[in-house]
């Protein structure tokens, strides 16, 4: 019974002493380039993803936020991206809405992480509202004098804010990689000229059709309406689905201003849209905000809207 308890004991010990052990041999945090060399970057989104890449190369990993078929309004990380997100040195922002919760908590549970606004020096622009072309209040204003709050965080879907973007990851990578400055150069350099060729392009689209209105269901497109000078009519009040009233509005303004296509991204339901569109004789097509492929999908957008603004 003694030798019995005592072999327990001795086996418990061995126990312990293994899980000390593997415990100890956990991996810190990563300060610095993988085990393979590159950099761990991580972005908010796709969007994101792509000028880092274009302008790493080889040099990065990037670990992205919000990914495929989610929304930044809504957006919860998740354990696995937490991981990944402990293993980069560099994170960059951009201001969507999830950053406002968890941008805090990020910073405080992980000290090795530079993090940088790749927004700064955009001028941001008011949110868009329907009451600022039904030329009445809202529902939602009725209740909320001040309508849509805040800020459009949509600054990456305009070429003239890409090259913003642009820039400021540039010189975060190039101050932490500097052993790669004329790679990084060059391949930004390339990205610039791919930009400028891309606004060229869309100046050519969208020329004959300036002051001209399109209608999204949700307000994304406030600086490439700015930058293009269209007007952007969004179906959402507030980030809610409109009441009947809203809706009255709209289709009024709708018919008024000969819309004949409603964009709606692809993480929302088209239910409401197809109804406008029945009420204008209008279709619906699906633009993503959020896609990888940053400059063909902004070139693809152009030429949907272009299409739209010609029928």
């Amino acid at each position: 019974m003694i030798r019995n308890k005592k072999t327990s004991l001795w086996k418990l010990g061995l126990v312990l002493l293994s899980i000390l052990f593997l415990v100890a041999c956990q991996p810190e945090p990563s300060q610095g380039p993988s085990d393979d060399g590159r950099l761990q970057v991580t972005v908010s989104i796709l969007p994101q993803a792509y000028f880092v890449e274009r302008i790493g190369g080889d040099f990065v990993a990037v670990n992205v936020m919000v990914g495929p078929g989610e929304d930044p309004h809504t957006y919860e990380p998740k354990p696995d991206q937490m991981r990944a997100l402990s293993h980069s040195q560099l994170f960059f922002t951009i201001g969507t809405e999830y950053e406002d919760a968890w941008l805090p908590r990020l910073r405080e549970t992980n000290p090795q992480i530079t993090f940088v606004d790749s927004a700064a020096g955009i001028q941001r622009i008011p949110l868009i509202s329907p009451h600022d072309h039904a030329g009445q209040e809202t529902d939602l204003e009725k209740t909320d004098p001040s309508g849509e709050k805040g800020l459009d965080p949509h600054v990456w879907l305009a070429p003239a804010n890409g090259k913003i973007i642009a820039s400021t990851i540039f010189k975060a990578l190039q101050t932490l990689l500097p052993e790669h400055a004329d790679a990084l150069q060059s391949n930004y350099d390339a990205l610039l000229a791919d930009i400028v060729a891309l606004d060229e392009k869309i100046e050519g689209l969208l020329s004959g059709n300036m002051g001209k209105a399109f209608v999204v269901f949700h307000p994304a497109w406030g600086y490439f309406a700015n930058q293009y000078q269209l007007e952007q009519i969004p179906v959402q009040v507030g980030g809610q689905e409109p009441s009947a009233s809203d809706l009255a509005a709209l289709i009024a303004t709708s018919r008024k201003k000969n819309i004949r296509v409603i964009f709606i991204q692809p993480t929302y339901s088209t239910a409401i849209a197809q109804a406008i569109a029945a009420e204008i004789n209008a279709e619906v097509a699906i633009v993503d905000p959020l896609a990888h492929d940053w400059l063909n999908n902004l070139e693809g957008v152009a030429e949907a809207f272009a299409a739209a603004l010609e029928k």
